[in-house]
């Protein structure tokens, strides 16, 4: 991962790099993505289960304070922003929350709806906890499901990096984005075997139940509201996450600009690593 930098200088390569500061994300795109998670249409849910009051005003409301967007509502054209402490911040919890389950050894889910970027930050978290005794779970390896896309109907299949990373794979071979939520929730439904009465008087054995998620979009959306400990990324257009952080169903949001070249990330994944005491 190279030399880790000080928060100043994490700080200033995230606005260099647009991860964070003055981000690509155009605003309009921005209050859509609010407009459709107030609408409560599902593939801006995340597979979070969320309150029903949540208005245009009360998303941007919590997107200015835990992203860091710009507060005016009627700022409707143009870039928008996230706030480089917020995200050193929360890369910070982040990493408090990943040297636990190390020194812990907990067992964790990892997962990416952003293989084509974000891949490299998960797969050296993968690698530093396997390292220090940590079961990285690969459940329903191979599971596929149909989508609707542009071209027509699509397959996808859950495929799992070396390091235990999993992502959506599709009939070319290459790994997709994603916002679906089905992917994770079949993983910890494998992880769960039996069956519930109709009554439900007793719940379903959990046989290799994670500690742990590190996730984003659906993948992490899907873990935190099956109750696990959630902590994950998220760019300024995907306020269900954080939404669902404000609801206290995740733990974690780290606020970036999710679709940067993979290589811009590599300082803020020793930052992360560093901070966790896994270099």
């Amino acid at each position: 991962m190279g030399r880790v930098p000080t928060r100043d200088e994490l700080r200033a390569h995230l606005v260099r790099t647009m991860i964070a500061g003055d981000v690509a994300t155009p605003r309009q795109n921005n209050l859509l993505h609010f407009r459709r998670m107030a609408a409560r249409n599902p593939y801006y849910l995340f597979g979070l289960d969320l309150k029903p009051t949540w208005t245009e005003r009360e998303i941007l409301r919590v997107m200015v304070e835990r992203c860091g967007v710009d507060s005016d509502p009627l700022h409707l054209y143009g870039d928008d922003t996230i706030d480089p402490e917020l995200t050193i911040d929360a890369l910070e919890a982040m990493g408090d929350r990943i040297g636990l389950a190390a020194r812990r050894r907990e067992q964790v889910v990892l997962a990416t709806g952003h293989p084509a970027t974000l891949s490299p930050v998960y797969q050296a978290v993968a690698a530093a906890l396997a390292e220090r005794g940590c079961r990285v779970l690969t459940p329903a390896a191979g599971w596929t499901y149909d989508i609707d896309t542009s071209y027509g109907v699509e397959e996808r299949r859950i495929v799992y990096a070396p390091e235990g990373v999993a992502m959506l794979e599709g009939d070319d071979g290459r790994t997709h984005h994603t916002h679906d939520s089905a992917p994770m929730e079949t993983m910890l439904a494998e992880l769960t075997s039996g069956s519930t009465p109709a009554d439900g008087s007793a719940e379903r054995e959990r046989i290799s139940w994670p500690d742990l998620a590190i996730a984003d979009h659906g993948w992490a959306g899907a873990a935190g509201q099956a109750g696990i400990d959630t902590v994950g990324f998220a760019d300024c257009n995907d306020p269900a996450l954080f939404v669902g952080a404000e609801e206290g169903k995740i733990d974690v949001v780290v606020p970036l600009d999710d679709g940067v070249s993979p290589h811009h990330y590599a300082p803020m994944t020793a930052y992360l690593l560093d901070r966790a005491g896994l270099t």
